[in-house]
């Protein structure tokens, strides 16, 4: 079976010559949820924006296929979905409606249609009840289900969701992730909250230095790279 993505070679440098990726081979196949691992600026977000075009380096990436190239850009990003870790950078309509339908707009879809595919994405995130609210008065959770409403209501084949858990209190993380396990996407999560990794992903994929350092379980990766936190408390006081 031909893989989601499929990465060769990925090269990146930024303007000011910082190389963020050097040589990046990765492959996500359907049905998967991969967690990114690895250090702050150790290329993990950088190269998930090379998923959907925003970001365009050296070697080869392959969405269902297709070359990431500009001609099929509006074809990518209807299969690649990217929710950013700031969930107010996506919302910015007067109600959560609106800003779900916004994307099938933006594409020429009739209102009706894209009224109707949009309240049905809020109801897959359990956020129908908020369809006529301002996206500012939301809470962290329920801004983060709207964005991903948002990116549901374009039917993608792949979620990438970067460092999802922030801004969220333990309750927010376990509702969100009730939410991921049961859609029907293959998913990336850029993230540093292993436990949430550990409850939704099937494999684990480590950067460092702007390359893929190991790959293997959730479980393999951290005790390999020592990525949890946990101290062991002194039974004598000093």
């Amino acid at each position: 079976m031909r893989p989601l993505i499929e990465v060769r070679g990925l090269r990146f440098r930024y303007e000011d010559g910082t190389a963020a990726l050097n040589g990046v081979d990765f492959r996500l196949e359907p049905g998967e949820t991969v967690a990114l691992l690895g250090a702050n600026g150790s290329g993990k977000t950088t190269f998930v924006h090379h998923l959907n075009g925003l970001l365009t380096g050296q070697g080869s990436v392959e969405i269902c296929g297709l070359p990431v190239e500009k001609k099929h850009l509006p074809a990518i990003r209807r299969k690649v979905g990217l929710v950013f870790q700031d969930s107010d950078s996506q919302l910015f309509m007067p109600t959560v409606l609106e800003d779900v339908a916004f994307g099938l707009l933006n594409l020429g879809m009739e209102r009706p249609t894209a009224t109707a595919r949009a309240q049905a994405a809020l109801e897959t995130v359990g956020m129908a009840a908020a369809s006529a609210r301002a996206p500012y008065h939301l809470s962290a959770g329920e801004k983060k289900r709207v964005a991903i409403a948002g990116i549901l209501a374009m039917e993608p084949e792949i979620l990438v969701l970067d460092e999802p858990t922030t801004f969220l209190d333990p309750p927010g993380q376990r509702s969100l992730a009730e939410l991921l396990i049961h859609l029907p996407q293959a998913k990336i999560l850029v993230t540093h909250n292993i436990p949430f990794a550990l409850t939704l992903c099937n494999r684990a994929v480590f950067f460092a230095a702007g390359q893929v350092a190991a790959e293997g379980s959730v479980e393999e990766i951290v005790a390999r790279f020592e990525w949890d936190f946990a101290l062991e408390r002194s039974k004598s006081r000093l």
